[in-house]
């Protein structure tokens, strides 16, 4: 019987520890949200050079902010307004390819803009080294 109680309490200390991790995941996930859509508030105002300011390290390791304006410039403009943006889904991940170690969530939005009714925008924010999220990925669909 005591084997039973011990195989139980193990089982029952793996089940809490994996909710602990799914909270702590949901956690990261909402602050990650959060900085994504501070972030798309800025790209949606034009605010091209601030929203390279706000970004990951990382980010601002791997574009300049001329290229970042040039290019969202390029992106964006054509599009036009954005008429609408809706959550479609967001992962917490440890690793993706190409990128450093480190804590990221992929959150991808239904966007409309005035000039494209149908897009997938995907914004990848990261713990910064301050333990900030901040976003080190933009990609439109």
């Amino acid at each position: 019987m005591r084997k039973w109680k011990f195989v139980f309490l193990v089982l029952l200390a793996l089940w809490f520890g994996g909710v602990s991790w799914a909270v702590a995941d949901e956690a990261a996930e909402e602050k990650a949200l959060e900085a994504a859509q501070t972030w798309l508030a800025l790209v949606d105002e034009g605010e091209y050079a601030k929203s390279w300011e706000t970004a990951a390290q990382y980010f601002k390791n791997a574009v300049t902010m001329e290229q970042w304006q040039q290019t969202l410039s390029a992106v964006r403009i054509p599009l036009g307004t954005l008429v609408s943006r809706k959550l479609q889904s967001r992962q917490y991940a440890t690793s993706l390819p190409g990128a450093p170690d480190g804590e990221y969530v992929i959150i991808q939005f239904e966007a409309s803009f005035e000039n494209k009714m149908a897009s997938v925008e995907t914004v990848t924010p990261m713990l910064d080294r301050d333990g900030k999220w901040r976003v080190s990925g933009y990609f439109i669909k």
